[in-house]
């Protein structure tokens, strides 16, 4: 009896530590959020992403067409124009959080060669060669001082929502497997692996920024001329850095073996649909059961989707919408 017991102790701790967040100083409400989302067995909560030039446009547009308030509410902190978008975002996360949606933010950010704002093209879609790769990896260079100074700059607006006890599901320098933002296709230790570890430490144990659930998210692989997505692994931090993987469909390409290849690499952890372009039918939901969450982009809620199959999607007893969702 006693080594049953101790057994099972055994289990329930290791149980415990597998559903905690990777920083040891999650807030309560970052823990609660994390608990939740391991809690879902085969349901998938409802997400729609919105411009950060009209912060609930698509949201709103999303519960026109479907009647219902999607759960996950995302932005973007892509400062294309004259003025910082930072403090908009913020007013808008913590209106959305009083409303009970679950808050998601990303980081189109520009190359840190360059100053804002970023023109989409030249900057955020940028390269960098070689050099200017190894020095903006290496503490204490220029060009990390100048990367530096970009986290900065969005740390002080996390730490808003940390100050308002918002927890985010944080999902910064995404796509990284593709080859069309300045981070994409960095493989190595060196590489885009090094950059995700630098932004963790100055994120959280330079601004202890402990809001934070870390979503590392990918884009599905893809083999089209000039525009390729590469396997997952090649990019991967590590467990110790990463509380969900996720990945972005577009075009319908909900591949069973990408969804086997990401669940695999999660090892346990929580799969996500970081965003999509065309929903996920029904059956593919059927068929690929773990995902935890999906979140439309923009305006494909209504140009890549009809209206029956939002609705579809929306109406399923497994789709969790905002009213259905606790507080954190």
């Amino acid at each position: 009896m006693k080594i049953v017991i101790q057994i099972g102790i055994f289990f329930l701790v290791a149980f415990t530590f597998a559903q905690s967040p990777v920083n040891k100083n999650a807030t309560k409400e970052a823990k609660k959020l994390l608990s939740y989302i391991y809690s879902l067995e085969d349901s998938i909560i409802s997400g729609q992403h919105t411009y950060n030039r009209n912060l609930t446009e698509f949201y709103d547009l999303a519960k026109s067409i479907s009647g219902k308030n999607p759960a996950i509410w995302g932005t973007d902190f892509y400062w294309a124009g004259e003025k910082d978008p930072g403090k908009s975002v913020v007013a808008a996360a913590k209106e959305m959080h009083t409303k009970g949606a679950i808050i998601t933010l990303m980081w189109h950010v520009g190359k840190p060669t360059d100053d804002a704002p970023f023109k989409w093209k030249k900057s955020t879609q940028g390269e960098l060669n070689e050099k200017e790769w190894e020095a903006l990896v290496t503490p204490g260079t220029p060009l990390f001082k100048r990367w530096e100074a970009q986290v900065d700059n969005v740390a002080k607006y996390l730490k808003e929502l940390q100050k308002a006890n918002i927890p985010v599901l944080w999902r910064p320098y995404h796509e990284m497997n593709g080859v069309w933002f300045w981070w994409g296709d960095k493989k190595g230790d060196k590489g885009y692996i090094q950059l995700w570890k630098n932004l963790y430490e100055r994120l959280v144990t330079h601004h202890q920024l402990n809001n934070l659930l870390w979503v590392w998210n990918a884009n599905g692989p893809r083999d089209i001329p000039n525009d390729q997505a590469y396997a997952y692994k090649h990019y991967y931090p590590g467990p110790e850095y990463v509380d969900i993987l996720a990945t972005d469909v577009y075009h319908f390409d909900y591949e069973q073996k990408d969804y086997n290849e990401l669940l695999e690499l999660a090892n346990g952890k929580p799969i996500a649909l970081g965003e999509v372009g065309e929903l996920p039918k029904a059956d593919i939901l059927e068929a690929q059961p773990k995902w935890s969450w999906f979140m439309v982009w923009s305006n494909w809620i209504e140009t890549a989707n009809t209206k029956e199959r939002v609705q579809e999607i929306y109406n399923r007893s497994k789709t969790i919408s905002r009213d259905d969702l606790p507080k954190f």
